[in-house]
């Protein structure tokens, strides 16, 4: 799960790391009483993705109508495919320097990897490719976490590593970061996070370090650690869901495996490996996926029925192609699911179906006598509801 902003810093102040002052918006009202309230402020999109500012979703106000004005520009605008629904608007902050912090897993490793560097901002990842080496790490033990002494090293090595002249001595860094790293790492565990983030972490003109934009990823497979404090983000977030894609929270509530792709090609297979060779056909083909799912092995009629109508509730979809590999999971029972999600849910967009494994000639015998024409190669099924979307058919 991936938090908004200011669900983010809320989190990074339990633990006693400095955010600028802020208040959430939704209105261009709400926004410029903000601004009296703040002065000089920062008015920004919220939501679960990078490149914002990029995509003029972060304006500066210098006066409570600038801000009312990049209110109304901002709010249900498309960042990268989010529509903002709310603003964060927070004071301007008086920048001396930018840094990169952040906490997360390093799996060729097994380990959390602390990273930090001088050439924070918005270019981090272009430094990440580019010039990796002005980015120190370090790999703390898992069951002690990063040592002050590991830190100051780390510090010491971003130091070296250069990204523009320091605004504070070496022992003001020292000072600072060892006690923010802690608390930085320490929030990552308590949340069981994969990725902890601040960028920029800002050394203002006062030589405070104050977090000025923040992403914290909680991972899926933990998130039932956490059911209280994701709740409640639920309900902070705009719109009253989670910063996630819409559809893909809706298939986590149904129990399903579903990854949004945004092409127009519904995808349904049994298997992570079969799906995403699924998808590789679709693109051999020129279709584009809309989604990844995976039934998983011995999917019932009900879940192959639960999975046709998640795919479709995607109004991208232009077609669907069931691609089943019957080891576990039977050719006749995902036919009858078929069967009965058409039936039930009057399906107007193209069904294509490659069949193969256990039980596949009982199942393309009822697909056969419902009217469902099962294909005889996933590649030939691939091709087929590319050229049924191009041609504009119906179901």
């Amino acid at each position: 799960m991936k938090l908004l902003e200011h669900q983010a810093k809320e989190q990074l102040r339990s633990v006693g790391i400095e955010c600028p002052t802020g208040r959430l918006a939704r209105n261009p009202e709400t926004a410029r009483a903000a601004a009296e309230e703040l002065g000089r402020v920062v008015v920004k999109a919220q939501v679960p993705i990078g490149g914002r500012g990029k995509a003029g979703g972060v304006k500066l106000a210098g006066t409570p109508e600038e801000a009312f004005s990049a209110a109304e520009q901002i709010l249900g605008m498309q960042v990268r495919g989010y529509s903002v629904p709310s603003l964060l608007v927070e004071e301007a902050l008086e920048i001396s320097e930018e840094l990169y912090l952040g906490v997360t897993v390093d799996r060729d490793r097994r380990r959390m990897a602390v990273m930090l560097s001088f050439a924070g901002g918005m270019e981090i990842e272009e430094v990440a490719e580019q010039s990796p080496e002005r980015i120190a790490k370090l790999w703390p033990d898992p069951f002690e976490g990063p040592h002050p002494f590991e830190i100051r090293q780390l510090v010491l090595d971003a130091l070296s590593s250069g990204g523009g002249q320091p605004s504070l001595p070496r022992a003001a860094y020292l000072g600072s970061l060892v006690p923010l790293v802690q608390r930085l790492y320490e929030l990552s565990q308590r949340l069981d996070a994969g990725l902890c983030e601040i960028n920029p972490l800002v050394v203002t003109r006062a030589g405070r370090l104050i977090a000025g934009d923040a992403k914290i990823e909680i991972e899926q497979n933990a998130e039932f650690r956490h059911h209280e404090l994701l709740h409640a983000l639920g309900v902070d977030a705009a719109g009253g869901s989670s910063g996630d894609d819409p559809l893909e929270v809706e298939a986590r509530r149904r129990g399903l495996t579903y990854v949004h792709l945004g092409g127009d090609v519904g995808i349904i297979g049994n298997g992570a490996g079969l799906v995403m060779n699924t998808l590789d056909l679709v693109q051999q083909q020129g279709g584009r996926a809309a989604n990844f799912l995976d039934i998983g092995g011995g999917a019932k009629a009900e879940v192959v029925r639960r999975a046709l109508e998640m795919v479709l509730l995607d109004p991208d979809v232009k077609g669907v192609f069931v691609n089943i590999f019957g080891g576990i999971t039977r050719g006749d029972e995902v036919a009858r699911g078929l069967i009965e999600a058409r039936d039930q849910l009057e399906i107007r967009v193209p069904l294509v179906v490659r069949m193969t494994g256990t039980r596949e000639e009982e199942g393309r015998q009822l697909l056969e006598e419902a009217g469902i024409t099962p294909a005889a190669s996933a590649a030939g099924a691939a091709r087929k509801v590319v050229e049924l979307i191009a041609a504009g058919a119906v179901g």
